[in-house]
């Protein structure tokens, strides 16, 4: 910093703000920190009883937080989202497509390793909407040394740090099983709750078939709802270790490679997941899907729904953050839930 006449300002960046107050009327920052100063700035400066200021002393090898801000910006920018202006040094950015927003989070952690610059995003694998805030970057000081920018630069490669995919999965099948459903004893409670949370991810449900607790059935109807062309397959049902709960092994029947059959999760240990040759996926739900507010198929359906191919590490991770506390009020996915 340097300080300087008012005067001979014109041109300089501000290194404070700088608060007018008007009794009775105003008081605020009149000039942020950053602020370039104007010829038309200075009959207002002086009025405020700023004589002299303390300004910013440009020299090479150092950035100011605008330019730096920009800088950061360019390692987390990809398609489907826009920056804000910068403002005060920062800046965020904004969604503009629904879909599956994804962080490189190691590559993040070794960006923010870097002293006196940070980057901040929502969790990643959650749904985002058109307008949803991102993420926000800035530097800490006015200025910093360009040789740090290049460090973090360094330390989050050529690929962008976030990443928006949108939905792409369309179509749906849901095949209840449950004798009880089948001969009409009890009233199909789960598949309205699934077409629900389909839908939400603009999945349209365009097959529905009831099995009972048949193996046999339940495998043909799998294979039939792969033949329709549905995008994901939905057994509900079926798939505790109860004799009768016999979901998972027709699944595995139909050919498709099981990716795990529970997981650390509550609710949803007994959920299963698999692929079919053709890459379709079967998920077999169970029983508190229709219940519970949140699940494990909440904290997948996500990337299941933006086509990400998920492997068995993928629910190892789950565990941490996996126990549902059983709020009073459920404000899923505003908890810490799966994170």
């Amino acid at each position: 910093m340097k300080l300087i006449r008012t005067e001979d300002a014109v041109g300089h960046v501000l290194c404070h703000d700088m608060t007018q107050i008007i009794p009775g009327e105003y008081k605020d920052a009149r000039f942020r920190k950053g602020h370039m100063v104007t010829e038309e700035d200075i009959p207002v400066l002086l009025s405020m009883g700023k004589e002299n200021l303390y300004v910013w002393e440009k020299a090479e090898g150092m950035l100011h937080e605008d330019e730096a801000a920009a800088r950061l910006l360019a390692l987390c920018i990809s398609e489907h989202m826009h920056p804000t202006a910068v403002k005060e040094g920062k800046i965020e950015l904004i969604a503009d497509a629904d879909g599956l927003f994804e962080v490189d989070t190691e590559r993040l952690e070794a960006v923010n390793d870097n002293e006196e610059l940070m980057i901040a995003t929502r969790h990643t694998n959650t749904a985002v909407h058109p307008g949803d805030r991102l993420a926000g970057m800035r530097v800490i000081p006015l200025v910093i040394a360009e040789e740090k920018l290049a460090r973090a630069e360094q330390a989050a490669g050529k690929e962008p740090l976030l990443r928006i995919r949108p939905w792409k999965l369309k179509t749906a099948a849901i095949i209840t099983t449950g004798s009880e459903v089948e001969k009409g004893l009890i009233q199909d409670r789960f598949t309205p709750v699934v077409e629900q949370k389909l839908a939400g991810y603009g999945i349209r449900t365009v097959r529905k078939t009831m099995t009972g607790d048949d193996p046999e059935k339940i495998r043909l109807a799998i294979l039939e709802a792969q033949e329709s062309g549905a995008d994901l397959i939905c057994c509900t049902g079926g798939m505790s270790v109860d004799p009768d709960d016999r979901t998972p092994g027709a699944i595995a029947r139909s050919g498709a490679k099981i990716v795990t059959y529970g997981a650390p999760t509550l609710p949803g240990a007994m959920f299963c997941l698999a692929y079919l040759a053709d890459g379709t996926p079967v998920v077999g739900l169970p029983g508190c899907v229709m219940y519970a507010k949140a699940t494990i198929f909440d904290l997948v359906l996500p990337r299941i729904a933006a086509g990400v191919a998920l492997k068995r590490r993928d629910f190892v991770r789950l565990g941490h953050g996996g126990l549902c506390l059983g709020c009073g009020t459920c404000h899923f996915p505003v908890c810490p839930f799966g994170k």
